[in-house]
This record gives C-alpha cells, structure tokens and sequence, in this order.
C-alpha cells in the first residue's frame, strides 16, 4: 500500500510541476502581449503625433467632400490639390487684343501647398506680363533667363515666401506655378498677352484655348542618336521635349463633375462698322455700343475650360476693310503693323493646274466622337470636289497607317466612290504615331506630274507631343508638296496646326463643330482649287528697316492678307512700305505711305514675338543650337517676353510659411476636352505605371497606358481617370500586422485564463492531501 501510495505523490508532484510551468507560461505570454500592446499604443500615438506634424497632408477618410487627391511623398497621405477660377478679359482695337488671364489658385486643404497648372495660351500670343496679388499688394513679375528664374522660384519656395513661376512649354502651352498658398488662402496671378487678330476672306475672330489636351508622346528610340560628346557613346534622343512638363492629370467625366470654370468677356472695338458677332461654341450675351464696338460676355457666371472659345466678326456690307497700317514708338524705334489683301482675281493667263492630292485622316483615339464624325465628313466632301483629271490618295493612321491606293491614283468616279466608303467606315482607336504616316504622304507618292501641283491635306487634332519631329519632317521632305493642315474637334493642337501649315507653304483651316464643316471645308476648296500669291517681298522705299516680320513671307491665298511688322531706326520715319507679289505670271504691287499710319498699342510686342518665331522656325539651319537660344533671349529680354528660354517670376520678399512647416506639391487636373472619349484615350483601366526597357521603344498602346497612369491620382481603386472621385474613395491605411486594442485584450484574458488554472489546480491538490490523510488513518 505504501509503495503504490509513493508512486502516486510522485505522478501528482510531476503533475503540479507541469501544470505550474503551464501556468508560469500563460501568464508570461500574457504579460508579453499585453506589453505589446501597450507599446504598440505608445508607437501609435507617436505615430499620430508625427501625422499631426503633416500639416499638409490629407487621408482620404478624413476629407468629407469632393475633393482631389494626389499621392504624397509620405505613404499613405495624399496632397489636396488647389482649386481654380480664371476670369478672361479681352480688349480687342482693330486688328490687336490685349488680353488679362487672371487666375485663383484656392487652398481647401489645412496644410501649406504648391499648384502646378498646366494651361494653353493662343500660338501667337506674346506674354509680358505675370503678376502676383496678396491681399491688397501686387507684386510684378521680371522676366528672367529661364534657369535662373527656377532658381529664384526654388529658393524662394524654400525659404518659404509666396512665388509665382510662369514658363514656356511650347508655343501654345504653358506651366504656372504657384507655391506656399497657405491654409484655406486664395493667391491671384494675374497674365497678360498681346496678340494679332485673325483675317480670312473678310472674317475677323480670335480663339481662346481652355484646356491642353492630352498628348501622344512617343517613347524615345535608340534609332534617333546623337554623337556629340566626342567620346563615342551616344544616348537616346527623346522626341518630346519638357515630357513631364505637358502632361497634367485628366478628369474621367464619367466620374467627375467639369472643374476649373471660365468667365471670359470680350471688349471689341472694330475700327469699322460691324456686320455679323458670333461665338462658334459659347453661347454669349451681346451688347451694342454704337456701329463699332460690341461687349461679348459668355452666358452665366462660367463655363468650364472644356473647349476653345472662338468669336468671329464682319464688316457691315461694303465696309470690309483691304488694308490697315498702325505704329507704335519706343525707345526711338517706331514699330509697324500692316495688312494688305489682294485682290480675289483669279489669273485666267494661265490654265487651271492638274491637282495630285495626298488626304491623310487621324483616326487614332482622341478622334473619337464628334471628332471623328467631323473629320470623315470634312474628307468625303473634299474627295467628292476632286476633278476626273486630279489624281488624290488616302492614308490614315492611328498606332497603325494603311496607304490606301498605294499611291497616287486617277480620280475618277469610282475610285471618289471606294475612297469615300473606306473614310466612312473608319473608326478612332489607338494611339496617335503621326510621322509614319506624314513620311508616307511626303516621300513615297512618286515624283510630281509634269505641270501639276502636290498638294497634302492633314485632319488632325494634332494631340501629340513631338511636334519637332514632324517639323523636320516637312522641312526637309516637303520637295514641290504643299501642306494644308485641318484642325479637328473643341481644343486642337494649333501650334502644330498653324506651324506646319506654315512650313509646308499652306494654310491651316480649323473645324470645331459639324455646323461649320461645310462652310470651313469650302473656304479650303477655294484655296486649294485657286493658285497661291507667291514670291511676296516687302521693302521700305526712303528708309533702312532693321527687321520685318515673318521671314520670309508666306504664300498667300484667296481671301487671305499679307500681314506683317518691322522695326524702322527712326522715331518719325517717312517714306513707302511696298508689297510685291505674283499669281500665276501676273505682277501684284501695292505702295502704303507711312506717314498715314495710325497709333498703335503693343506692336512692338507683336514684332519680337513674330522675330522670335522666326528664329525658332530656322533651327534646322543652324548647327550651334546654343547661339540660336542666346539670339531668342536677347530679343524676348528686351521686350520682356515669356519664350522657351526666358520666364517671368514674381517673389514675395516677405516669408509666409512658418519655419518647419512642409509644403506639398500637386499638379491641378484638367478636363477633358469636350467630346473626347476617355476610355478610348486611356484606355478602361489604368495598369501600373512601367518602364520600357532601356534602348526599347514603348508600342503606342502602352504610351498610353503609362501616360494615363501617370495621371492618376491617389485613391487605390482609381482607373485611369480615377485622377479623382467626385467623393474620395476609401483607402485602409497601413497598419500593424494586429491591432493593439486586440493585443491587450487578448492579454487580459490569457492572465485571467491562468489565475482559473492556477487557483483549480490548488483546490484540487488540497482534496487529494485530505483523501491521502484519510487512508492513512
């Protein structure tokens, strides 16, 4: 009995040693996570310390209405992007506008931001002037070279003081930054541009762009390589210059409410009796004040930047002014500004010339909708006026091209019919490589008929970012071909439009709407069924002028102006501008007395913008592309001229960010043009943002997609539109593997499990003494 009472004591003593290091244990492991969880508290809170410190970062949760977002450097926090309101107020003198853009950036957000704006300006505008209003103050804006005023911007954002920033992308588009807007503050930025108004066959108008399109910006190809370094390596050339700086994030309007509203009016004093005042897409109010001058305000407080803003304008009958001359006088040079149209007879000395037509239609997806539908019309009625004996050809191209005909063929009835039935099945997709096709109309076409005039007609929108590409191209490929571009839907690349068109010794016509395919297709007709005012010179006869502008001439044709400035030595210079052309083998001359010049404003302005165009225009030219950049600083620094390589910048001396404080930084979106179909541009959804490999070229679809990811703003479940939701999206933020609230409950509960096990085991132990003690008596 006593042995097996000794085996016993022994399995219950192992038991209770057991059942103590259990117990041990589970309180051990329950103080551990219950530190855990207090330190994972402490980490927390000094978590939400540092997030407070973020002042100028935002959590999607935490912003209650529609807001825009874009990603921070910190993870996990996003940036609200500044609103903006633009008034536009254009004061229109006979054939000059002086225009005021003035913008408001508004800070919604509680933190210190800069906004990058990324907004169009007319091709010919010449902008002097950026001013910065805080509170009651305006600080102006000095034109500087255009690395040192980033400089003086860079340092003056780091030191904390407001400052604005206005820089020359291209000659239609421009950068506006703006930073250290504070909390919930507005800063108002004030542009002002000089620019000549437009004339064609006895209309007046003038264009105001709202929004930068999306651009196609090819990849960088190791085909295009430049060795200039001397030491025998050379680097890919990339065909977009400023990449980063053209692109600006892309509402989906599918999503998003239209943003960035315009309230623009036009201030028009003819200089002779008006006939006809129209808006081609706004509907305006329109007030009389007197036979000459009109006020156009757009209907409503705003409209959103979505479209251009076109006004057009005649004389009353009879009243169409042929000719006009202006001056201004400054710093002892008198600045001239003349127009001349010749007269519309056509010459009938020589026959009608044979016509070989190359159309080129853009089908790729920026086309789409109304765009497309524009274009296919535009190109079915321009093929039905082609005569039996002119030849024609069509090309399209979107990430692809297809060569119709495969050349040039006869144009007759049943060739007409199978081209307009490719055009009218044509759809828009695809990316927009341009160049294949404009090669294909310029090189491989066969020589020119003996006697006939090459003539290439591109619709467009122009939505691509290598414009100098395709400048070289024409440049150098352009032979005996003229080059007529069609601008196509409600914001089109007229830079590259009005450029090429210039280049290729053609014109550019612009079609916004279907309402003016017939009228504007028309006036095309006219010109290209008409020969071209050739070989215009100009000359001052009694005077040595310095400079005139463009140069040299430009053809001209029917119903079309000589247009022109130049820069005389002279405060009161007297004698003749004299115009000389032909049409045909028919002489045209025209004398203007300068002494009957009116006073002008602006024109100076006027004259180095067209001077500096005219240096841009001849870069193929010159080699030494430093002494060309030096030639355009030189004329826009003493004009005070925004260029692409001069910029204006307007610093506050007075610091307004506290010390400590940081600053974020976000590109505000922008609209997508009207009609434009936003999957068909970006496709449904955005993939993540890739890298082609190095020396590999991005296939158009991808460039897309990389471009629609790049503008994607920071909420997670964003497409490639999602740049915003009209409400922010839901997004967990990044958290510890456990919760630290579930840590020390858990923790509570394994102690209180082990104090259960600890006080069992005790009562249990105590029953088994008084049974062991019991049998022993």
């Amino acid at each position: 009995m006593f042995v097996e009472d000794e085996f016993v004591i022994r399995r219950l003593r192992a038991s209770r040693v057991s059942i103590s290091l259990l117990v041990a244990f589970v309180a051990f492991a329950a103080s551990v996570v219950m530190t855990f969880g207090l330190v994972t508290t402490v980490y927390a809170e000094e978590s939400q310390q540092k997030v407070e410190q973020l002042a100028g970062l935002v959590r999607p949760n935490d912003v209650n209405s529609g807001s825009l977002l874009f990603p921070a450097k910190e993870p996990g926090f996003f940036v609200e992007a500044p609103r903006l309101k633009t008034d536009v107020q254009m004061d229109v003198s006979g054939p000059i506008a002086r225009v005021k853009v003035t913008q408001r950036f508004q800070n919604p957000s509680k933190g210190w931001v800069e906004g990058t704006y990324v907004f169009p300006l007319p091709e010919n505008s010449a902008v002097d002037v950026l001013k910065m209003q805080i509170g009651e103050r305006f600080i102006e804006g000095q034109i500087k070279p255009r690395q040192e005023a980033r400089e003086i911007y860079e340092q003056a954002k780091a030191e904390g003081k407001k400052a604005a920033l206005l820089e020359q992308q291209r000659s239609n588009i421009f950068t506006n930054q703006v930073a250290n807007i504070g909390p919930g503050e507005t800063i108002v930025v004030q542009i002002e541009y000089q620019q000549a108004v437009h004339q064609s066959g006895g209309e007046f108008s003038l264009r105001f762009p709202m929004v930068v399109a999306p651009r196609y910006n090819p990849a960088p190809i190791v085909q295009t390589v430049e060795f200039n370094n001397g030491a025998g390596f050379a680097v890919p050339t990339d065909p977009v210059e400023n990449r980063e700086k053209i692109e600006a994030p892309v509402l989906d309007p599918r999503e998003n409410a239209k943003i960035n509203p315009v309230a623009l009016t036009v201030n028009l004093k003819a200089g002779f009796p008006l006939g006809d005042v129209k808006s081609s897409f706004h509907d305006v109010d329109i007030k009389q004040d007197g036979d000459q001058s009109r006020t156009i305000s757009i209907t409503g407080e705003s409209v959103p930047a979505d479209k251009d803003f076109e006004l057009t304008w005649k004389a009353a009958p009879g009243k169409t002014p042929s000719a006009g001359l202006f001056r201004e006088v400054i710093n002892g040079k008198t600045y001239l500004l003349a127009f001349v149209t010749p007269p519309a007879t056509p010459d009938t000395s020589s026959p009608t010339a044979k016509r070989e037509v190359v159309f080129v239609i853009d089908n790729s997806g920026s086309m789409s909708g109304p765009s497309i539908a524009q274009a296919k019309e535009s190109l079915a009625l321009a093929i039905s006026k082609l005569n039996p004996d002119d030849r024609f050809n069509v090309i399209r191209f979107d990430d692809t091209m297809t060569d119709y005909f495969n050349g040039l063929v006869a144009a007759s009835p049943d060739n007409r019919e199978k081209a307009i039935a490719y055009v009218r099945g044509l759809t828009a997709d695809g990316g927009t490589e341009m160049l294949p096709a404009l090669q294909d109309a310029l090189r491989n076409q066969g020589p020119v008929a003996n006697g006939a005039l090459r003539q290439v007609v591109f619709l467009t929108d122009g939505a691509i970012g290598n414009e100098q590409q395709l400048f070289g191209e024409i440049s150098q490929n352009r032979g005996e071909a003229r080059v007529f571009t069609v601008g196509i839907g409600s914001a089109p690349n007229s830079y590259f439009m009005t450029k090429a068109a210039e280049m290729g010794r053609g014109t550019f016509t612009q079609i916004g709407s279907a309402e003016q395919v017939a009228t504007r297709m028309g006036e095309l007709f006219a010109k290209l069924q008409n020969p071209a005012m050739t070989d215009i010179t100009a000359t001052f006869e009694g005077i040595k002028a310095k400079d005139i502008t463009p140069n040299p001439m430009p053809d001209l044709y029917t119903g079309e102006p000589v247009v022109l400035t130049a820069e005389l030595p002279e405060e009161k210079p007297a004698g003749k501008l004299q115009i000389i052309g032909k049409t045909g083998i028919q002489p045209w001359r025209v004398d203007v007395d300068i002494a009957n010049a009116a006073d002008g404003q602006g024109i100076s302005k006027l004259w180095a913008r067209r001077k500096i165009d005219d240096l841009e225009a001849r870069a193929y030219e010159r080699e030494d592309r430093a002494s060309l950049d030096r030639d355009i600083e030189t004329v826009a620094l003493a004009h005070h001229l925004v260029s692409r390589v001069t910029s204006l910048v307007a610093v506050d001396v007075t610091p307004s960010r506290p010390a400590g404080e940081p600053v974020g930084s976000a590109k505000l979106p922008l609209n997508l043009p009207d009609g434009w179909d936003f999957e068909k541009v970006f496709g449904e959804e955005a993939p993540a943002p890739t890298s082609p490999p190095d020396h590999a070229m991005a296939t158009p679809r991808q460039e897309f997609a990389q471009l629609a990811a790049s503008r994607m703003a920071a909420a997670p479940t964003a497409k490639a539109a999602g740049l915003i939701a009209q409400k922010p999206a839901s997004v967990k933020l990044p958290q510890t593997a456990t919760r630290a609230d579930e840590q020390i409950v858990r923790g509570i509960v394994m102690l209180f499990a082990a104090l259960i096990a600890a006080s069992g085991f005790a009562i249990w132990r105590r029953r088994v003494r008084g049974v062991f003690a019991g049998d022993r008596q």
